[in-house]
């Protein structure tokens, strides 16, 4: 068998979201590919700082920042934060709209406050989103957005309660920016991502491709949410766990077991990877 490198998202595809240790299964899934010559990589649209808890489990580089960053065997294939004068005109712009968003930087990761105070004032289901929502600054370490201190931003992670609030930061941004709209979640809140038009996760597959010599052929993805679509539609085989958006399950090659299911494991073991 030729060479494979495989790229895992992490939330909801190599971990519950929101953790930071894989099941057994995956870990041991993964261990015994890279035991079998096959590289394996994170590629998440959590920043390093975010991601770095799971580099511990033994992978040979990652895509952050949903690959405006990436890392392979030690060493920094790709760096793209925002421009001063992009980082300038997006987070005015957000503020100014009323959006609530999550700032990501390289290492550190800042939260609008605001957001809290929004579901404390809600009353249908917006408690249970409140306590997702501390549990998961906590275990991520991320901080309040008053503390930020000016450092260069990857991307952004916006929530707002009515998808019309998103028209003119789309008509101001959208030359420059992708808007990844996420399915409308459960609570009636949209939710998605500002990445920069220079990368995505498919990019960081080509780019990796590139740097290590890898065909494209022989990359597979493994993925969940609609961050994950152009990782997918890049790879050599991409696959969709089967807790994934109804959207990206229908474009994906496979869909897997979840991964509460052992999914990754499963998967692995079908295609020969361990």
């Amino acid at each position: 068998m030729n060479t494979k490198m495989i790229f895992l998202d992490i939330d909801g595809t190599l971990t519950e979201p929101g953790k930071n240790a894989p099941p057994a299964s995956a870990q041991e899934a993964v261990g015994r590919a890279r035991a079998r010559g096959h590289k394996v990589l994170l590629c998440s649209g959590r920043n390093r700082g975010m991601l770095s808890p799971l580099l511990q489990y033994g992978f040979d580089g990652f895509a952050g920042s949903a690959g405006g960053y990436i890392e392979y065997g030690g060493q920094v294939v790709y760096d793209c934060p925002m421009t001063a004068e992009q980082q300038r005109r997006v987070l005015a712009g957000f503020r100014d709209s009323g959006v609530f968003c999550t700032v990501e930087c390289l290492d550190r990761t800042y939260t609008d406050d605001g957001f809290k105070d929004f579901l404390r004032g809600q009353r249908h289901g917006s408690s249970e989103l409140l306590r997702w929502r501390e549990q998961l600054e906590n275990s991520l370490g991320i901080l309040p957005l008053a503390s930020y201190q000016g450092e260069p931003v990857y991307k952004l992670v916006f929530m707002c309660p009515e998808r019309e609030q998103l028209r003119d930061l789309e008509s101001a941004f959208g030359e420059e920016f992708s808007f990844c709209i996420q399915d409308t979640n459960q609570f009636g809140l949209t939710n998605g991502e500002l990445i920069n038009k220079k990368f995505d996760k498919g990019a960081a597959i080509r780019r990796l491709s590139d740097h290590t010599g890898i065909p494209i052929a022989d990359t597979i993805a493994f993925g969940d949410s609609m961050n994950d679509l152009e990782m997918i539609q890049t790879a050599g085989l991409g696959i969709c766990m089967a807790n994934g958006s109804g959207t990206l399950r229908l474009a994906a090659d496979e869909v897997c077991p979840s991964v509460s299911e052992d999914g990754l494991y499963n998967a692995f073991s079908c295609h020969g990877l361990m």
